[in-house]
């Protein structure tokens, strides 16, 4: 049915998880630091702003260890540019003998 809808089927194989994994781990981890907001949620909007504010804290200030200690949007910056944006200079540079 895929094939005929002209798509293309999103997994490797079947029972293949690691597809969805990125996903599957950043909505488990939105819903971990919301869930303390969520049960205050009575309308839409208030579920809605919470999102949306955490969306701006997740690219903008929440650092993630995988993206040479940066936020999304900073690493994003950091690989386009080259320049890293915290006074020190990421672990796998220095590793590499890189001059201070």
């Amino acid at each position: 049915m895929v094939k005929d809808s002209g798509l293309r089927q999103s997994m490797s194989r079947r029972g293949n998880c690691w597809d969805n994994a990125p996903q599957e781990s950043f909505y488990g981890h939105m819903k971990d630091e919301l869930a303390d907001k969520m049960a205050t949620w009575e309308t839409f909007e208030d579920a809605q702003r919470d999102i949306d504010d955490w969306f701006d804290y997740y690219n903008n200030e929440r650092y993630q260890w995988q993206l040479a200690k940066l936020s999304p949007r900073q690493y994003y910056k950091y690989v386009t540019t080259g320049e890293y944006p915290l006074p020190c200079r990421p672990l796998e540079e220095t590793s590499r003998g890189a001059a201070p």
